[in-house]
């Protein structure tokens, strides 16, 4: 079953930007091979359909998003709070970057209809909304 990822509130399908399947992130409503920009093993993000280690893009431990194959401090792109997204390692209230609620992906620390930035249908793991966002 494929996740559809739409920009801002909308439910049309037209407006699909990227889908999910669980493994592969694939543009738009696509499900070809050519087509997959991200593969996810629950730990790393891969460059298209590779699982080499060359091709890593990213490491997610669970609570933070690292640069390439780091786990160091330095390297902390995101950090994941609850169903908050923040900057590097902070986990002040200034510097959050996005809320997620299971549905809608908003602006800052907003819930408001207005500050919606992609709707979700389905299962997309918040790590993967963060490098799509």
């Amino acid at each position: 079953m494929h996740s559809a990822i739409r920009k801002g509130q909308s439910t049309y399908n037209s407006d699909t930007i990227y889908n999910f399947d669980g493994e592969y992130l694939f543009k738009g409503t696509s499900t070809s091979s050519s087509d997959v920009l991200f593969t996810f093993d629950g730990k790393h993000i891969f460059r298209g359909k590779s699982t080499y280690n060359s091709d890593i893009l990213y490491t997610y431990d669970g609570k933070h998003l690292y640069k390439g194959n780091s786990t160091y401090n330095s390297d902390i792109i995101y950090t994941f709070k609850g169903d908050h997204l923040f900057k590097g390692n902070s986990t002040y209230n200034s510097d959050v970057l996005n809320t997620y609620d299971g549905e809608y992906l908003f602006k800052g620390n907003s819930t408001y209809k207005s500050d919606i930035i992609l709707t979700v249908s389905g299962n997309v793991p918040f790590v993967i909304l963060a490098i799509t966002r």
